[in-house]
């Protein structure tokens, strides 16, 4: 009898530590939608605000920017392990400073890196530019292992994570707490995109978890009670 009710409490307790798990994906997959559902709105309608303004504030809602400015002589931050569909490569970042306002990062585009390794060369846009684009959080930084960043050389920091606090005592300099993703239609850059969900699973892959948490949820209680009722005959 003790083993018995035993038995359930462990199947009642692994049952609901299943279903916990997916209403935290589910939450997710909402999470991930209303996201995207902003964005979509913000690309759709792009009513342009002023790049200096945003950068001035603590604003991380997203939003559609345009302003003049020019990159700052700082070195070019490249975000390893970015995939683009089969190739792995790397995410070009570059400090830019709009006029009257706050510097912030500019997202310039992906560059792939071949066997060795090797950096890629990254020139730095001359003179006084208008850009405009996303302006949106920086990529999702994950379990933060290790330094932010490593020093290559001068010209070219390989970044682990996009850190904007490390980033910013490194370079010396005030960071946006959000990040350019440069609209793609600009002759400037790198293959580019305005995906915010790149590296990371979609709303209907977190709903496919759920469903599977749930799934294992009954599972559990049907082989407790299938168990329960096979001692008793």
């Amino acid at each position: 009898m003790k083993f018995r009710i035993a038995a359930w409490l462990f199947a009642l307790a692994l049952a609901v530590a299943f279903c916990l798990l997916g209403r935290w994906q589910l939450n997710k997959a909402v999470m991930k939608q209303g996201m995207l559902d902003h964005v979509a709105a913000v690309l759709r309608d792009k009513q342009a605000q002023s790049l200096a303004a945003r950068s001035r504030t603590d604003d991380t809602r997203y939003a559609w920017v345009t302003g003049t400015g020019h990159f700052a002589d700082a070195p070019a931050l490249l975000l390893d392990n970015q995939r683009r569909g089969d190739a792995v490569g790397v995410m070009v970042f570059r400090v830019f400073q709009p006029d009257q306002g706050r510097a912030l990062l500019v997202e310039l585009g992906w560059l792939p890196l071949p066997g060795n390794r090797a950096l890629p060369a990254v020139t730095r846009p001359d003179g006084t530019l208008r850009l405009s684009g996303l302006l949106a959080s920086p990529p999702s930084a994950g379990f933060a292992l290790g330094p932010a960043y490593v020093v290559r050389d001068p010209q070219r920091w390989l970044l682990t994570r996009v850190d904007l606090g490390a980033l910013a005592t490194g370079l010396k300099t005030d960071l946006s707490p959000q990040v350019l993703r440069l609209d793609p239609a600009l002759p400037l850059g790198y293959q580019r995109d305005l995906d915010v969900l790149p590296n990371t699973l979609p709303p209907e892959r977190h709903r496919a978890y759920a469903v599977q948490w749930f799934g294992l949820a009954i599972a559990t209680l049907v082989t407790a009670l299938v168990m329960s009722l096979r001692r008793k005959q």
